[in-house]
C-alpha cells in the first residue's frame, strides 16, 4: 500500500539521518576546528593547526610508560615544544578555545533552517472486541528570521487498523503552517541575532586570548629556564669557591704542621669551607626544587631526571646585551594600538552597551501578529488535499508592560555594568602604562647593573689573584685571600643574575608590546611591525 511505501522510506530516512557519539563529536570538531583556524589566521596569520585531542605518544606517555625520553641536554626551543604539546595549563586553554567556538555553532544553528522527525505507533482495545494499531510519523521544519518572526512548518502522516477484524489500513495526513512576527519588544535584527553576535565576538576574544596567553606562557617558560641556568651557574661557582677554600685550608695545616702559620688562620680557611659547603647544600636543594617546578610547569612527571643545555648560557653570555632603543612614548602607543588584550577591553565595552539595548527593549510592550493555515487530507486519501478545506487563523497579541520590575531591575543592572566595563577598560589601560614604563626602566636599571657587575668580577679576580701573590710573599693573610674569594663568588653570581634579568626584561618588554613571535622556531620579535609602524608616525 501506498502509505506503508512512504512510512517504510520515512524510517530509512530516519535510520539514515541518525549517527554515533563519535560520528557527532567528529563532525563537532570539523566545523570548530574551522571556525579557529579562519579566525586564528586573521589575527595572526599563518598558525599551527589546532588540535585538542591529547597525543597518544605525547612524551609523558611514552614516560610514564617507562620509554627511553632522553631529557638531557634540553634547549629552550625544546622545553617549548615539550610544555605546548604535555602541559596541563596549555591543554585547558585550548578547551576552552575549542568550546567558545561550540557555543557559536550552537548559535548559528538557532538561526538557520531546523528540521526534525517525530513518531509513534501503539495499540489499544478490549480483550472481547479486539483494538485498533495505529502509528504516524511528523517531519517539521521551523526558522527563526532576522526579524524575529518564527515559521513552522509540518507534515503528519497517520495509518490505523482494526486489530482480530481483518480490517484494512487507513491511512490520513494533515499540513500546517504558521508565521508569527512580533511588532514591538523582540522586533528586529539587532535584537534578534544578539545572541550570534555575541558568540561571534567572543570567539574573536577567545582567540586573542588564547594567542596572547601562548606568548605570556613562552615568557614564563623562558624565566624558568633561565634562571635554572642561573641557579645552575650558581652551583658551578659555589663548587669552584669550595675547592679553591679547600686548597687554601690544606696549605694552612701544611704551614701549621710546620710551624709557619698560625692555628687561627686554619680555623679560618675550615670556617670558610664548612660555610661554602652549607651553601652549596641549599644551592643544589633550591636548584632541585626549581627543577621539579619546571618539570610539573611543563607537564612531565616529576620523577623524570632532565638536564638543561649548558650551552644556552654561553650563547646567552657570548651575545652581550643589546639596546633598548625604545623610547617611552612609542612603547606605549604602540601597545595600546596592539595589545590583544587591550583591543578586547575596549570592544566589551561595545558589547555592553549592546547589552544595555536588549534590556531596554524588554521594558517594551509586547505585540505580535500571527498566521497559521492547516489542512486534513479526506478519509483513506492521505496525499489528497482540497485548497477549500484549508483551514486558517489570523491574530494579533499583546503584553503590556504592567508591572516589569525584573526587566527594570535588569535594565539597571545593564546600565551600571556598562560603567564597570568602562572603568575596567581605563584600569586596563593604566595597567599597561605602568607596566611598560616599569619594564622598560628595569630593562636599562639591569643592563647597566650588568656591566658594572662584569667590572666586579674583574676586580674581584685580581683582588684574588694579588691576594695569593701576597700571600706566598708573606704580606698578606688568610682572611684576606678568603674575602677576595667570597667577593670573587658573590660578583659571579651577581651577574649572571642581572645577565638573566636583563634578558628576561626585555621579554616581557616586547612581550607587553605585543611584540613577540611564537612558533616552533622559539621565541621572536617582530621588528618589522613596529619599524613600519614607527614609520607612519613620522
Amino acid at each position: 500500500m501506498t502509505i506503508q511505501r512512504n512510512s517504510l522510506c520515512a524510517a530509512l530516512l530516519v535510520s539514515a539521518a541518525c549517527q554515533s557519539p563519535a560520528e557527532h563529536a567528529a563532525a563537532a570538531d570539523e566545523s570548530v576546528y574551522a571556525l579557529i583556524e579562519a579566525r586564528r589566521a586573521a589575527l595572526v596569520g599563518e598558525a599551527a593547526p589546532f588540535e585538542i585531542t591529547p597525543a597518544p605518544d605525547s612524551l609523558r606517555q611514552r614516560i610514564l610508560r617507562g620509554e627511553p625520553a632522553g631529557m638531557d641536554g634540553l634547549g629552550l626551543v625544546e622545553c617549548l615544544e615539550i610544555a605546548a604539546e604535555n602541559s596541563r595549563e596549555v591543554q585547558t586553554r585550548r578547551e576552552s578555545l575549542y568550546l567558545t567556538a561550540l557555543d557559536l555553532t550552537l548559535e548559528r544553528w538557532r538561526l538557520g533552517w531546523i528540521g526534525g522527525v517525530t513518531g509513534e505507533a501503539g495499540a489499544d482495545g478490549t480483550l472481547g472486541e479486539g483494538g485498533e494499531a495505529s502509528g504516524g510519523v511528523s517531519p517539521s521544519l521551523s526558522r527563526l528570521l532576522g526579524t524575529g518572526a518564527q515559521i513552522v512548518a509540518g507534515i503528519g502522516l497517520t495509518a490505523a487498523r482494526s486489530i482480530g477484524l481483518g480490517g484494512e489500513w487507513t491511512a490520513d495526513s494533515s499540513l500546517a503552517l504558521s508565521v508569527t512576527q512580533p511588532l514591538m519588544r523582540g522586533a528586529g535584527r539587532r535584537i534578534v541575532e544578539e545572541p550570534l553576535t555575541q558568540a561571534e565576538r567572543d570567539l574573536v576574544y577567545e582567540v586573542r586570548s588564547f594567542e596572547r596567553f601562548r606568548r605570556t606562557f613562552a615568557v614564563d617558560i623562558a624565566g624558568s629556564y633561565y634562571r635554572l641556568l642561573q641557579q645552575q651557574d650558581a652551583v658551578a661557582n659555589e663548587e669552584a669557591n669550595i675547592e679553591t677554600v679547600r686548597q687554601i685550608r690544606l696549605r694552612n695545616e701544611a704551614l701549621a704542621d710546620a710551624g709557619r702559620l698560625s692555628a687561627i688562620q686554619v680555623d679560618q680557611a675550615s670556617q670558610d669551607e664548612l660555610r661554602s659547603a652549607n651553601r652549596l647544600l641549599d644551592t643544589r636543594a633550591s636548584l632541585g626544587l626549581a627543577l621539579d617546578d619546571f618539570k610539573l610547569t611543563l607537564g612531565l612527571p616529576i620523577a623524570t631526571d632532565i638536564g638543561l643545555d649548558a650551552a644556552e648560557f654561553d650563547g646567552l653570555r657570548e651575545a652581550g646585551l643589546g639596546e633598548i632603543g625604545v623610547r617611552v612614548d612609542d612603547a606605549l602607543a604602540f601597545a595600546l594600538g596592539h595589545r590583544l588584550d587591550f583591543m578586547t577591553s575596549l570592544e566589551q565595552v561595545a558589547d555592553a552597551g549592546r547589552r544595555g539595548e536588549l534590556a531596554a527593549d524588554a521594558l517594551r510592550a509586547g505585540l505580535d501578529v500571527s498566521l497559521s493555515a492547516s489542512s486534513t487530507s479526506a478519509p483513506d486519501r492521505p496525499g489528497k488535499h482540497e485548497a477549500d478545506d484549508v483551514a486558517w487563523v489570523a491574530s494579533l497579541g499583546f503584553d503590556l508592560p504592567v508591572d516589569r520590575l525584573p526587566e527594570r531591575n535588569a535594565y539597571r543592572s545593564q546600565q551600571i555594568a556598562l560603567e564597570a566595563t568602562r572603568r575596567a577598560h581605563e584600569q586596563l589601560e593604566d595597567v599597561i602604562r605602568v607596566g611598560l614604563r616599569d619594564t622598560l626602566r628595569s630593562a636599562r636599571s639591569t643592563r647597566e647593573g650588568h656591566e658594572i657587575n662584569e667590572n666586579a668580577v674583574a676586580l674581584a679576580e685580581r683582588r684574588v689573584a694579588n691576594a695569593g701573590m701576597n700571600l706566598e710573599a708573606g704580606r698578606a693573610s688568610t682572611r684576606d685571600i678568603l674575602e677576595a674569594q667570597t667577593a670573587l663568588l658573590e660578583a659571579q653570581n651577581a651577574a649572571t643574575r642581572s645577565l638573566i634579568d636583563f634578558t628576561l626584561a626585555r621579554l616581557a618588554l616586547y612581550r607587553d608590546m605585543e611584540l613577540l613571535i611564537v612558533d616552533e622556531e622559539g621565541i621572536d620579535v617582530d621588528e618589522t611591525l613596529f619599524e613600519d609602524w614607527s614609520e607612519t608616525r613620522r
